[in-house]
């Protein structure tokens, strides 16, 4: 029974560290890692399964929750739409160098904040020109060329 009470403890340990490091890294995904830790560790608290068994159980429990779960507890808690406000002051309105030409056809790269980005334009641009940051789609930027 000791035995059986330290790997529930274990597994609640995990879970509880996979809650902490949710506050570190980006995504919104150890949550549900936790989550499955938690599950884990109240299963073993009342039955006696393998280690292979658990590590099952929790591997399909997280994915499951991610992809099940994800997106609909980001807006119930509001997460998605403080992101995309972040993104929206952070980004929009802002000044970028092209780096590569740029066409309706064929996205291309500008330099924003020291960093590459892609990028995809309705309108012709060419290598050097200034731009404008009118959009976001996830690391996708939406540009316009500023008229000089």
């Amino acid at each position: 029974m000791d035995e059986l009470m330290n790997i529930s403890v274990l597994w609640f340990v995990v879970g509880f560290s996979f809650f902490l490091l949710e506050f570190l890294v980006p995504g919104f995904i150890l949550f549900f890692f936790g989550i499955a830790a938690w599950l884990v560790a109240l299963i073993t608290l009342f039955f006696d399964i393998a280690i292979d068994t658990q590590l099952i159980i929790f591997l399909v429990s997280a994915l499951v929750t991610v992809v099940l779960f994800r997106k609909w507890v980001k807006e119930k808690l509001g997460m998605h739409k403080a992101s995309q406000k972040v993104l929206e002051d952070e980004y929009i309105g802002k000044i970028a160098l092209a780096e590569t030409e740029i066409t309706p056809e064929k996205n291309g790269k500008v330099e924003f904040k020291g960093a590459s980005w892609d990028a995809k334009s309705d309108e012709y641009i060419t290598l050097g020109q200034q731009v404008e940051i009118i959009e976001t789609k996830s690391i996708l930027l939406i540009v316009k060329p500023i008229k000089v």
